[in-house]
């Protein structure tokens, strides 16, 4: 993958003894409702796109809507230098075209319900085609317990790779099972991109 030449590149190893407590840093709020996806194998992975705009999250008292999430195996951030087995990355945007993604590890566990409409539809092929998916998905589902994040600035992690990304990491993983996994691993076996080095970023957590 060609990406560009940056400081502040993503994914990246969030050392937790070196994440900064920083109690000024707002609360993500999160504001999802049940939506109908359609689903692209783009041949880098399997994108999820909304119908609509109403799921969002806020952040700074700036609204981010949910323009599309997609995954990656193995993770691509890595937990004191450990991958997990897979990463959901969730991209909002605001109105003046300004990212947040939103990341989730995930682990070998439990079936995952919230994601077993999609997990049906997955497109083996790379397409042009969107699969529609009828069944409407709550996202609030996804979301782990614990909303502790890690923050930190960083980069898009497919081309052009792009920089000045808020990227907010949920600390607790959710899970899926290992049929799950191995369903999205038989169409993608290796879909991450290696992690950057921090070049001084300081990675926060609220």
């Amino acid at each position: 993958m060609q990406c560009v030449d940056g400081i502040e590149q993503s994914p990246i190893d969030i050392e937790f003894s070196q994440v900064k407590a920083d109690s000024h840093l707002s609360e993500l709020k999160v504001n999802y409702t049940p939506t109908v996806f359609s689903l692209t194998n783009n041949g880098h992975t399997i994108q999820v796109n909304p119908s609509n705009s109403n799921n969002l999250i806020i952040l700074d008292g700036v609204e981010y809507k949910l323009t599309q999430f997609h995954f990656h195996t193995p993770s691509e951030h890595q937990f004191n230098g450990k991958n997990f087995d897979m990463e959901l990355h969730l991209v909002h945007k605001d109105a003046e075209g300004h990212i947040v993604v939103l990341g989730m590890m995930i682990k070998e566990g439990q079936k995952n319900i919230g994601l077993s409409t999609i997990w049906a539809h997955l497109p083996k092929e790379e397409t042009t085609q969107d699969v529609q998916v009828q069944e409407p998905i709550d996202l609030l589902q996804l979301l782990p317990k614990n909303q502790k994040t890690f923050r930190y600035t960083g980069s898009l992690t497919t081309p052009p790779s792009t920089e000045s990304v808020k990227w907010v990491i949920l600390e607790q993983p959710i899970e899926m099972s290992a049929e799950q996994i191995q369903k999205f691993r038989s169409i993608f076996p290796d879909d991450h991109r290696p992690v950057q080095d921090l070049n001084g970023r300081i990675i926060s957590e609220k």
